[in-house]
């Protein structure tokens, strides 16, 4: 009898472990739909041939990627989704792996290999207009990417990494990214007069990086680029730094919205004329905080000089003197006697020694854009003032 208890309660407890595993599974379907939600925002959609579940393992099969302006998806096989566990109606994905790619059109070879997401955030509601409505990754990593044409290998990558940082308080996100690696064969350009000027300018093989960094606090939608750089040995680095307000989700979605009624008009020359206008309307919303753009020269401006100077019979050193007297006498068309005299005093001492060259605007306090627009369009030569623009070199 004991025996028999004993042996009842087990096979009880067996079809009810059974029936809580059933009722507890991941919906593979809901998953999908989840990330479509998400994608959709920027008017693409993903399919997949067939979903499986193993446990906290989703792999969706045969899956292609439409982007909003493409005729057709492309195939990127099946995708694992590693530790998924569904989360106040949306998901958390320890790791998402793509298969690498290999693919060939009108002979060129695109090939891809060791891409995958980390600490995925699949959001349940991608209208709340908050931070958890927003897709989030801790990390992001791709292996060697390269182009391929006619059996010449033109443009390539080592590897490239992202990260993504959300506060504690849900504030914002921090993030940066590193592409490294970057090279590009410009041996192969067939336009003599190009090929000349790569040569000349030892441009034939590219190699460098590129990095980003910066931060999007939500509440009033503050975008502040500290870092987007182009980084190659031989040539220089050039930095370019931004920060608008504004950008909120909400303003974010209209702007989604917006792209999205072009995209579904089939009269694109009327489609166009509407997003004008609704993209003039949204910029009413955005105000300029800053910016600087800043060049590291790394030998190409003497070459550059050299180069130009030789193609009207001069050397480079005479090219130089001749723009550096040209500067004020150009800049005096502006009529700003105080930009004149900065640009003209920054220009002449880059061109006798080229180290940095700096073009800075920090207005005194944020500044709407659609101030910047009217100044621009109705009195040009306040611009300097309105946005606080500044030049300088070698500092």
């Amino acid at each position: 009898m004991t025996f028999y208890r004993t042996t009842r309660l087990m096979l009880s407890s067996a079809a009810l472990l059974s029936f809580a595993s059933s009722a507890f599974a991941l919906d593979g379907n809901d998953l999908l739909k989840k990330i479509n939600d998400v994608y959709a925002q920027q008017g693409g959609s993903i399919a997949a041939d067939s979903i499986d579940v193993s446990g906290t393992t989703v792999t969706l099969k045969g899956i292609s990627v439409k982007a909003a302006s493409a005729s057709d998806g492309v195939k990127l096989g099946d995708v694992t989704m590693t530790g998924v566990t569904e989360a106040g109606g949306g998901y958390t994905v320890d790791q998402i792996a793509f298969p690498d790619v290999a693919t060939t059109k009108d002979g060129v070879t695109i090939a891809a290999s060791d891409l995958k997401i980390n600490g995925i955030e699949i959001p349940a509601d991608v209208n709340k207009g908050d931070i958890d409505s927003l897709l989030f990754y801790k990390s992001a990593h791709a292996g060697s990417l390269s182009f391929t044409q006619d059996g010449t290998q033109v443009f390539s990558i080592a590897n490239a990494d992202a990260t993504m940082n959300k506060r504690a308080d849900k504030s914002g996100v921090d993030f940066d990214a590193q592409v490294n690696g970057v090279k590009a064969d410009l041996s192969k350009v067939n336009d003599p007069q190009a090929k000349e000027a790569i040569s000349q300018l030892n441009l034939q093989q590219l190699n460098g990086k590129i990095a980003m960094k910066g931060s999007w606090e939500i509440a009033p939608g503050t975008i502040d680029i500290t870092e987007y750089s182009f980084d190659f040995k031989d040539v220089g680095k050039l930095n370019i730094a931004l920060s608008l307000s504004g950008y909120t989700p909400a303003f974010a979605k209209s702007l989604q919205d917006a792209l999205k009624t072009v995209r579904s008009n089939p009269n694109q020359q009327d489609a166009q004329q509407s997003a004008g206008l609704a993209m003039l309307g949204l910029m009413q919303q955005l105000t300029f905080n800053s910016a600087q753009i800043r060049f590291d020269d790394s030998s190409i401006t003497s070459r550059v000089l050299d180069f130009a100077g030789k193609q009207q019979g001069v050397s480079g050193k005479q090219l130089a003197d001749t723009l550096k007297a040209m500067t004020p006498i150009m800049m005096a068309q502006l009529n700003i006697p105080e930009l004149q005299n900065a640009v003209s005093a920054a220009v002449s001492a880059y061109l006798d020694n080229p180290k940095s060259l700096t073009v800075k605007a920090s207005p005194d306090k944020p500044v709407p854009l659609p101030m910047i627009i009217g100044a621009a369009m109705g009195a040009p030569q306040s611009i300097p003032q309105v946005i606080g623009l500044k030049v300088s070199s070698n500092d």
